[in-house]
């Protein structure tokens, strides 16, 4: 069991997994932000809490799977954009990845589970 641990949960590095997981944390940042600047007081139910703890923990192997993917159809090309258009596409794409992490983020782990077998081997 602990190696199925390893290979899946420990297959990014720690660098890749800490810089995405502090992008992955701005998301509840700015929820937790806009519930308490609001004039009346807004309780936060735990199934909200439960949820954006386990988008926020899942986000980097939902950004691993997005940058995969963006990387087998985009190749080695580069594009020459506005550097405002870049940022909102970028903003976007990390949002979507940060609320379906929990659908995302299991084929990352997979994909980490079978690659880092095969490395192993």
């Amino acid at each position: 069991m602990n190696q199925i641990l390893l290979k899946t949960f420990g297959g990014l590095s720690k660098e890749y997994y800490f810089r995405q997981f502090f992008f992955g944390l701005l998301f509840p940042a700015l929820f937790y932000f806009i519930a308490t600047s609001s004039p009346e007081e807004m309780k936060t139910p735990y199934a909200i809490i439960a949820l954006f703890t386990l988008n926020t923990l899942l986000y980097p192997y939902s950004r691993f799977v997005y940058e995969k993917v963006v990387g087998f159809i985009l190749g080695e090309n580069v594009f020459f954009v506005n550097a405002i258009l870049m940022l909102m596409v970028k903003c976007f794409t990390m949002s979507i990845c940060w609320t379906m992490a929990i659908f995302i983020a299991p084929v990352g782990l997979i994909y980490l589970y079978f690659y880092n077998s095969k490395q192993q081997n």
